[in-house]
């Protein structure tokens, strides 16, 4: 609600771009980091050398991409197959009233001006009621579009959450380098509602973070991994390793963003390449980001 609706797609580009430099600093100067750190004996981090545990991170950052290659591929599928079967309804439907329409530009026209047309005395009437039909049949598949998007974002900010849970419990400074850089990467999946259906579904999507983040604090008590002083025993976590299951949280989570960040945010950016003034305030704006991320890591 913050951004006003009427932004220019430049401003909103090089908002995005400073979104990712901060997305992408969490993961590489932040998450990734501390997803292969161990504990000294006094309290100092150290680079934990071990090929088989290093193994099962790896592939905890790669189930996180994964996973968010899932839902994604997942939404779009539906989203499509949703949108076919409205489309396949609407051709329909315009076949079996032809005859009635008079042209093809008449079904093109909004609702409010038909109605105008209809107080200027033209005789529309006919055309009128098909269009509110085609209306009718349309919404529902955008609103079903609308839902799978509300759903695939309440499913997101479970990670969010489950990501600031085991981030605050690895360090304070972690966990507010990772809110920050969730903040930054929200966008809004409500283009089918109205605009008070938009704010009750943000309300929606914000329990999602409440449940990730409840979560993340259950696994991190329960595994153990809030304690520092009850690590787990060589040969006694996953695969035979020194990994438990609440240290996978925070490399999946890397694997998370840095989809969203690599598939979902910069092909966006590469499709409005026209300007090479724009472009290099994108460069600017992404490199900024990533900096304010490097200071906070430098300084932790």
């Amino acid at each position: 609600m913050a951004v006003p609706a009427d932004l220019d797609p430049a401003s909103l580009n090089t908002m995005i771009a400073f979104a990712t430099g901060g997305l992408l600093g969490d993961v590489f100067l932040h998450l990734v980091p501390h997803a292969f750190f161990g504990e000294g004996e006094h309290g100092d981090r150290t680079v934990v050398v071990d090929e088989k545990r290093n193994i099962v991170i790896g592939g905890a950052i790669f189930a996180g991409f994964a996973a968010f290659f899932v839902l994604d591929k997942t939404m779009r599928v539906l989203n499509a197959q949703a949108g076919n079967e409205g489309g396949h309804h609407h051709h329909g439907h315009g076949h079996s009233h032809g005859a009635v329409e008079g042209n093809s530009t008449a079904v093109k026209k909004s609702e409010s001006e038909l109605r105008k047309r209809k107080v200027k005395g033209e005789d529309g009437i006919e055309v009128e009621v098909v269009t509110e039909k085609e209306e009718k049949e349309v919404n529902p598949s955008l609103k079903l579009s609308a839902y799978l998007n509300l759903f695939g974002d309440f499913t997101h900010n479970i990670t969010d959450g489950l990501a600031m849970a085991a981030s605050f419990y690895s360090s304070p400074q972690l966990g507010a380098v990772t809110t920050i850089a969730t903040f930054c990467h929200e966008i809004p999946h409500e283009s089918g509602f109205t605009k008070y259906q938009a704010m009750g579904s943000q309300f929606f999507t914000a329990v999602g973070a409440f449940v990730g983040t409840f979560l993340g604090i259950w696994i991190a008590e329960t595994t153990g991994a809030g304690n520092p002083d009850a690590p787990v025993a060589p040969g006694q976590g996953i695969f035979g390793t020194s990994v438990g299951p609440g240290e996978l949280v925070i490399p999946m989570t890397a694997g998370g963003f840095l989809y969203i960040a690599s598939v979902s945010v910069i092909p966006d950016l590469l499709e409005e390449s026209r300007s090479m003034k724009q472009a290099f305030k994108e460069y600017g704006a992404m490199a900024f980001g990533l900096f304010c991320m490097a200071v906070i890591a430098w300084n932790e």
